[in-house]
C-alpha cells in the first residue's frame, strides 16, 4: 500500500472518534434544549416579571408601569406583614416536624419488617390520595374535625368534648399532613430501602440495640433522602393556601392569605408582588440549605 493511503486511513481513523464525540454531545445538549425552554418560559419569564412587579404603582386602581421601591418600603415597615411571614415559617415547620416523625415508622416498616411485594401494594396505596382534588380532601375533614363531627361524636361518647378544632392551627397542620404525609412516607420508604441491610445486620450482631442501630446507622445512610423529603415537607406548606383558609379561618393570615387580601385591598397587585417575591426568596433558600446538606460529604 502506498504510503499516503496509510497516511489518509490513519487520519480517518483520528477524526470519526473526534467526529462521533461531537456529535454525541450536540445530541446532549439537544436533549437539554426542552426542558431549558420549558423552564424559561414557565419558570423564569414569570418569575421575571413578578419581580419587575413589585416596583410597579397602582393609580386610581390601574396599575401603572415604574420602577419605585415603595411597594416594598410599605410591606417591610408593617408589622402584620412579619407577622404573617413568622407565622408561615413556623407552621411549615411545625408541620415538617411531625410528618417527618409520623411517617418514619411506617417507612421504616415497609423498607425493613414487610416483603417487597406488599411494599409496592402500600406505594400504590399511597399514590391513590393524589388521584383526587386536595380541595376535596380538605372539605373531607370537616365532616371529621367539626363540633359536631365524627371525633367529637366518638369523645362524647366517653364524656369528652366537644372541642374547637376548625378554624384553628391544630386544623392547619391536619391539613398540611393531608397534603405532604404520603409523599413524605414514600419518598423516606424510598430512601429506606436502598440501604444495605448488611450493615443494619452487623449493627445488630455486635450488639447494637435497635435505637442505636437507627441513630447511628440507618439515619446518616438515609440522610439525603430524609432531607429531601423534609425539603418537599416544607416547600408545600410554606406555599399551601388551602389548610390554612380553609380549616385555619385564615385568622391570622398565612403569606398565601396575604396575597390574596392584598389584591383585594385596592387591586393592590404589585404589593403582594412583593409577599410573592419574599416567599420564593425563602423557599430558594431552604431548597439549596438542604440540597447542600443532603449531598455535602461527611467529615471523618
Amino acid at each position: 500500500m502506498p504510503v499516503s493511503g496509510k497516511r489518509t486511513q490513519s487520519a480517518l481513523v483520528e477524526t470519526n472518534p473526534k467526529r462521533l464525540l461531537s456529535r454525541l454531545l450536540t445530541f446532549k445538549n439537544a436533549l437539554r434544549l426542552p426542558i431549558i425552554i420549558w423552564q424559561a418560559l414557565f419558570f423564569i419569564a414569570p418569575l421575571i416579571f413578578m419581580v419587575a412587579m413589585s416596583f410597579f404603582i397602582v393609580r386610581n386602581y390601574r396599575m401603572t408601569e415604574a420602577f419605585e421601591m415603595r411597594n416594598w418600603l410599605k410591606m417591610m415597615s408593617r408589622d402584620y406583614f412579619w407577622d404573617s411571614y413568622g407565622l408561615t415559617i413556623g407552621l411549615a415547620t411545625l408541620a415538617t416536624m411531625v410528618v417527618m416523625t409520623v411517617a418514619f415508622p411506617a417507612a421504616y416498616t415497609l423498607a425493613f419488617k414487610v416483603s417487597e411485594n406488599t411494599r409496592r401494594w402500600a406505594v400504590f396505596l399511597l399514590i391513590i390520595p393524589f388521584f383526587t382534588s386536595y380541595l376535596v380532601r380538605i372539605f373531607s375533614w370537616y365532616v371529621i374535625l367539626a363540633e359536631s363531627g365524627v371525633i367529637n361524636a366518638m369523645l362524647g361518647y366517653i364524656g369528652l368534648g366537644p372541642y374547637i378544632m376548625l378554624n384553628t392551627k391544630f386544623g392547619t397542620i391536619i391539613g398540611y399532613m393531608t397534603l405532604t404525609l404520603p409523599l413524605v412516607i414514600i419518598l423516606q420508604t424510598l430512601s429506606l430501602a436502598n440501604i444495605d441491610r448488611s450493615l443494619v445486620e452487623a449493627a445488630h450482631n455486635l450488639g447494637c440495640r435497635p435505637w442505636r442501630t437507627i441513630l447511628r446507622v440507618v439515619l446518616p445512610l438515609a440522610r439525603t433522602g430524609l432531607i429531601i423529603a423534609a425539603v418537599f415537607c416544607f416547600i408545600l406548606s410554606f406555599g399551601d393556601f388551602v389548610s390554612p383558609y380553609y380549616l385555619g379561618g385564615s385568622k391570622p393570615p398565612t403569606l398565601p392569605i396575604l396575597i390574596i387580601d392584598t389584591v383585594k385591598s385596592g387591586q393592590q397587585w404589585p404589593r403582594a408582588a412583593v409577599v410573592a417575591v419574599v416567599m420564593m426568596v425563602t423557599l430558594f433558600i431552604v431548597a439549596f440549605g438542604g440540597i447542600a446538606a443532603a449531598y455535602r460529604r461527611r467529615v471523618r
